[in-house]
C-alpha cells in the first residue's frame, strides 16, 4: 500500500439536494463530480472506497469532506 491515496478536501460544489436517503445517488454525483473536476481514477477509486465502508452516515461524512456539499 505504498501508493495509497489520501483524500482530501477538494472544493468541488455539488448539490445534493433530492438525493436524501439513495447513497448510490450520492455516490454517483459526487464520482461525476470528481471526475468534471479533473481528479483520476485512483483518486475516484480511493474515494468510493472510504465512503462505502461504513453506514450511510459515514458516507455522508466522507461526502462533506471531500467535496462541498450545498
Amino acid at each position: 500500500m505504498e501508493n495509497e491515496v489520501k483524500l482530501k478536501q477538494t472544493g468541488i460544489p455539488v448539490i445534493l439536494v433530492g438525493t436524501d436517503g439513495n447513497a448510490f445517488a450520492i455516490l454517483g454525483k459526487v464520482r461525476q463530480a470528481l471526475r468534471r473536476g479533473g481528479y483520476g481514477d485512483e483518486f475516484i477509486e480511493a474515494f468510493t472506497k472510504e465512503a462505502t465502508s461504513g453506514d450511510y452516515n459515514h458516507l455522508l461524512a466522507v461526502c462533506m469532506e471531500t467535496v462541498e456539499v450545498q
